[in-house]
């Protein structure tokens, strides 16, 4: 009998062991790709997998990238990322990517193999605690302690990831539970008395919300990483667009909102746009969306509270709403259902002759006053690569239409700064951790999310290394992802810091012994290809995504070592106490 026969698939009278029964849920799930790394505690379960045909194992070079590479994928769909790992250092090498999701609220779940139940807490061989280390990192985890409870935790699992504020959930299976059989039956649907995660907003909380927006003089809308999660970016577009007001994005809210339109006014925050902050900083009526006003977007909270404001927080997670900021008008919903209702009732109001606040036309005038100090523009140069011109050419040649993933550092902040975002889930990357090495197994987990579409992983001669052995992860599934390699030779935002902290102190921030990047992408079998003159920048990426379009081009861009992101907002300064150049300091 086929194992998965589609009469038999929820329900099966022959008992099958845990290893059947967890290739069995993944199924039932819909899951069509999973990363992982095999070992001794998982093995009945890669037996299993072998033996199946409705899901593709993808397989890492270090778990971590296996529990990154999940992470985008989700990310850049739908689709919840499946990660599998064994027992002790397995697990243990998958904690950073299961803190990197749950810090951005990214939906997946991991399965980890355990030692078998009667060797738990005798320091068995490749043995740790992981439900006690993972704790503080997922959503929730759980140790399975009967084969007959497998098939309801791995759909609990499942449903804990992707309701509510989505986030990571590990599943630990002991060796002995993956042989031992039971019969499988796999749950229609979940009830949990514990969880019960709000769906619709207060509709009350919401009529006050639209009072305070029509009536605004000085409005804001500000999105976060929720409005790209809960699918409500349509919506917000909608907003904006029949309010006409002013919105900014954080940078995991990129794409929430069309940067091409007028309206919107950049990234907000510590590299955020001087229109964007100074217009948080002075809005008299603040609109909230998915966002969590971190210490990264507001810099110093109280010279934030500084200026009197009401503040709408719109969210999925009551404990977001007024941890960090007071709000005026909380509203716990699932972002998609209350922005529904809110545009109800603000169509409703315009329809009956109702018009937003004339002054705003002050404000505009305001923010377009701000808009002028171009705040974004930098010096060109002739002589060596701006890595600023690096992106934008990448904008160009790729038409906007790219994913774009990013490691984390000065290439990450140019990334968001000069790649004009039109859509969500183009833009990956690791926000509140802020994880070096994700870049590459990002684009790994973006490509088998979304095959034939056009990757790029812009990325730092540091962070690149961190993973780099999954460039031979990429040659066995011929991954096709264009490695953006800004390199310059230092770990660039340590070496901003320390310029202007710590009296250009370059204390273990100088890389000064460097592979050579295309020898080495050549010999994992790809293309490698240097480029240290301007005028070589746009051939380069114009041939690496078209005539090299199905293969793994890595392209080590030379560029300028002095080369600072601005503006910026030192830590523990307010938003508008931005430094807009080195003039400055």
């Amino acid at each position: 009998m086929d194992a998965f026969n589609p009469e038999v698939l929820k329900t099966s009278t022959q008992e099958l062991t845990g290893a059947e029964i967890v290739c069995r849920c993944l199924a039932e799930e819909g899951v069509e790709h999973v990363f992982g790394y095999p070992g001794g505690a998982v093995l009945y379960i890669y037996d299993e997998i072998f033996k199946q045909d409705k899901f593709q194992h993808i397989l890492v070079r270090h778990e971590q990238a296996a529990v990154h590479a999940a992470d985008a994928y989700s990310r850049s769909s739908k689709k919840i990322g499946v990660a599998l790992v064994t027992s002790g250092p397995g697990v243990t090498n998958a904690v950073t990517g299961l803190a990197t999701a749950y810090m951005d609220s990214i939906p997946m779940v991991v399965i980890s193999g355990q030692v078998p139940s009667h060797a738990i807490g005798q320091d068995a061989f490749q043995e740790c605690d992981a439900v006690g280390i993972t704790r503080p990192c997922v959503k929730h985890n759980f140790l399975v302690k009967d084969v007959r409870d497998l098939a309801e935790t791995m759909r609990k699992a499942f449903h804990i990831a992707k309701s509510g504020r989505p986030g990571p959930v590990l599943v630990d299976i002991p060796k002995d539970i993956t042989i031992a059989k039971c019969r499988f039956e796999y749950p229609e649907k979940v009830e949990m008395r514990s969880y019960n995660p709000v769906s619709k907003g207060h509709l009350g909380q919401i009529k006050k919300a639209a009072a305070l927006l029509m009536g605004a003089e000085r409005p804001m809308i500000y999105t976060g990483g929720g409005v790209i999660l809960a699918d409500a970016a349509g919506l917000v577009n909608q907003l904006v667009d029949k309010l006409g007001f002013p919105c900014t994005n954080t940078l995991m809210g990129l794409g929430g909102y069309r940067a091409s339109d007028k309206k919107f006014v950049g990234m907000l925050g510590m590299h955020g746009t001087y229109e964007a902050n100074m217009a948080m900083q002075h809005c008299d009526v603040l609109l909230a969306v998915g966002a969590r006003f971190d210490d990264r977007v507001i810099g110093n909270p109280k010279h934030f509270a500084q200026n009197a404001r009401k503040i709408i927080h719109i969210d999925i997670d009551p404990s977001s709403i007024s941890k960090r900021v007071k709000v005026d008008v909380p509203i716990v919903g699932n972002l998609y259902d209350v922005l529904q209702d809110l545009l109800e009732i603000l169509t409703q109001q315009m329809t009956s002759g109702q018009k937003t606040n004339p002054k705003v036309a002050d404000w505009w005038a305001q923010i377009e006053q701000w808009r002028a100090i171009d705040c974004m523009k930098y010096k060109t140069s002739d002589e060596v690569i701006k890595p600023q011109s690096v992106v934008q050419a990448l904008w160009r040649v790729t038409q906007g239409e790219a994913f774009i993933t990013s490691d984390v550092g000065q290439h990450q902040m140019w990334a968001a700064q000069y790649y004009p975002f039109d859509q969500p889930r183009r833009w990956i990357n690791s926000g509140g951790l802020g994880t070096m090495g994700v870049g590459l197994p990002y684009a790994m987990g973006v490509q088998m999310a979304n095959p034939g579409a056009q990757v790029a992983c812009i990325t730092g001669e540091g962070s690149i290394q961190m993973c780099i052995q999954e460039l031979s992860t990429c040659k066995q599934y011929r991954l096709s992802p264009k490695i953006i390699l800004l390199n310059n030779r230092y770990l660039g935002m340590v070496r901003q810091w320390q310029q202007i902290d710590y009296g250009s102190r370059y204390s273990e921030s100088y890389m000064d012994a460097l592979p050579d990047f295309v020898k080495m992408a050549e010999a994992y079998g790809h293309i490698g290809v240097r480029i240290d003159k301007p005028q070589d920048v746009e051939p380069a990426l114009h041939e690496a995504f078209t005539t090299n379009k199905d293969r793994l081009v890595f392209l080590d861009f030379i560029t300028d070592q002095s080369e600072n992101v601005w503006p910026m907002v030192k830590a523990g300064k307010g938003l508008t106490e931005m430094l807009l150049g080195s003039e400055e300091l």
